[in-house]
């Protein structure tokens, strides 16, 4: 379960985040790239820009049903 309290600095602010428990697997650029990316420093990835239509929040709900660790959150 993703915790608010645990989200990386380097997330864009807002309701989606990827927090400390990722594991770099790289999935959710995959699947969200147009919100998901590596971090600055290449140890894990980041929301770079809030999802901002339906083809965004739906690839971001992907990203975050398929995240191995379950590190996506979404303050909704």
């Amino acid at each position: 379960m993703p915790d608010p309290n645990e989200r990386w600095e380097d997330n864009v602010p807002g309701k989606w985040y990827v927090d400390k428990s990722c594991i770099f697997c790289g999935l959710c650029p995959q699947l969200a790239p147009n919100n998901f990316r590596e971090s600055e420093d290449g140890t894990h990835d980041v929301v770079y820009k809030q999802p901002e239509n339906a083809e965004e929040q739906a690839q971001a709900q992907d990203a975050a049903a398929q995240c191995p660790v379950q590190a996506i959150g979404n303050d909704a």
